[in-house]
């Protein structure tokens, strides 16, 4: 095949590249390891809200990108901040100019959300929905244009030549191995690397088995360990998107992708079976999905709340676990004192009384950054004092959706080298392309986002070289 362009996986932002670049007239394909006609990926089960760091992408973007470097704790890449600031509703509306339909967020000040909508109250509810039929929006118009999807094709090795990247070894569904090369670029865009055992074991827990795959599970790090191996340079791979989950979601697909368990762990503590505090709750759930994975043995968390938390807290927001989480069987421990409670639930009754009483007193006096560790206090999360019986205890996991670091890019898509120098002819974009999350601060700008943006503006980028 003469190609001009290779896009290594058929999410979002590789669609969206794909289509753009055979939109300025190259040849196009797109790599998809799966042979399944309606490949599962992430951006097929998606809950489809376009939103940076949580706001509307209509808002000024000189707010947007001082939201991104403030969520982020300065971390994020200049350029690709204010990429993602500029160019979100120029992308959004790229995208409707190619049929992808959205409604206004139900629920939030948030303009955008892929339609038909994809949140279902319980379990994986895609076909039919908003990011199956994006998905299948965008190949409709790349074939149109000539191009295609190429199902079962999974990309191995890259080919450099004089310093150049020219194309990638592929392996076939039954086996068969093959060459591709391509004149202008191979594009990396099969996502994060949380399917990855190995890969997650490095930096994101140390019993990755113990941190429950809240994705399509396809995210194997695969072009992230191409691009290292002809010199490509890395973001800080620490941190990942997610959000605490019951226990129970390892063996009721029910309970994940929803119903979170954030807000009643923010609200409250979270412990492990020594009945001790381990992590900031009032910095949300995406920190503490984090912090639970980070401990040697993430299976062993719990929520704990008082009734209080558990009818407030527990019903609010997107989802809520009160009533869903126990309509769909997951576990709610409960006791009429925290020594009850704690007998029930396997936990030190002794300590965890002593931690209450601390936590309760330092809520009373509003002194909770004095805790150990400390613990944040604000009117999005605020801290709950644990008085009101009964009590309850939810085992609780950490539930990864993507890794927010990876292959380190600019601003337009082009892989930076470890001299800091771009590599000829490789772009990276969407999950699998880092410097924008991640790090200490895990600061969540939005994945959607992020896969679209870079996608659209890799391929521009590839288009005007």
């Amino acid at each position: 095949m003469e190609l001009d362009v290779i896009v290594i996986g058929a999410g979002i932002s590789g669609m969206i590249c794909g289509l753009r670049a055979a939109q300025g007239g190259l040849r196009v394909a797109v790599l998809e390891k799966s042979p399944q006609e309606r490949y599962i990926c992430n951006s097929r089960l998606t809950g489809g809200i376009m939103h940076c760091c949580l706001t509307d992408v209509t808002q000024n973007p000189d707010d947007l990108y001082a939201k991104i470097l403030e969520v982020t704790g300065g971390n994020a890449r200049p350029d690709l901040a204010r990429a993602i600031a500029n160019d979100g509703l120029r992308t959004i509306r790229w995208m409707q100019s190619v049929g992808i339909r959205f409604i206004k967020v139900p629920f939030e000040d948030i303009s955008f959300m892929l339609s038909p909508p994809t949140l279902t109250p319980q379990g994986r509810k895609w076909e039919g929905r908003g990011g199956d039929v994006m998905l299948r929006t965008l190949e409709a118009e790349l074939n149109k244009l000539g191009s295609a999807v190429f199902r079962g094709y999974r990309a191995t090795q890259l080919l450099t030549r004089d310093g150049h990247v020219i194309g990638t070894e592929v392996t076939t569904a039954d086996g068969a191995k093959t060459t591709l090369t391509a004149s202008t670029a191979i594009v990396i865009a099969d996502g994060g690397f949380q399917a990855n055992e190995q890969l997650t074991s490095e930096c994101i827990s140390p019993r990755p088995a113990g941190v429950f795959q809240r994705n399509a599970g396809t995210g194997t790090g695969d072009g992230l360990t191409m691009a290292r191996s002809v010199g490509a340079a890395t973001s800080d791979l620490r941190g990942f998107y997610g959000h605490v989950l019951s226990r129970d979601a390892f063996n009721n697909e029910s309970l994940w992708p929803y119903p979170w368990l954030d807000f009643v762990c923010s609200a409250g503590i979270v412990v492990r079976s020594h009945g001790r505090r381990f992590a900031d709750e009032g910095l949300g759930g995406i920190h503490l999905a984090n912090e639970i994975a980070r401990q040697d043995d993430p299976l062993d968390c719990f929520a704990i709340m008082d009734h209080k938390i558990w009818q407030e807290r527990g019903s609010f927001g997107l989802l809520p676990p009160n009533p869903l989480m126990e309509k769909a069987g997951g576990t709610l421990l409960q006791g009429p004192s925290l020594e009850s409670l704690a007998r029930n639930a396997g936990l030190d009754a002794s300590s965890l009384m002593i931690e209450v009483e601390r936590y309760n007193a330092a809520v009373s006096t509003a002194r909770t950054g004095s805790l150990v560790p400390p613990r944040t206090s604000s009117d999005a999360l605020p801290a709950y004092p644990i008085q009101q019986a009964p009590f309850y205890a939810i085992p609780c996991v950490a539930g990864i959706t993507y890794t927010m670091g990876g292959i380190l890019i600019t601003g337009d898509g082009q892989v930076l080298s470890e001299t800091g120098s771009t590599i000829p002819g490789l772009y990276a974009v969407g999950c699998a392309a880092g410097g924008l999350e991640g790090g200490d601060h895990k600061g969540y700008v939005g994945g959607l986002m992020k896969s679209a943006v870079t996608g659209l503006r890799a391929a521009e980028h590839l288009l005007a070289s």
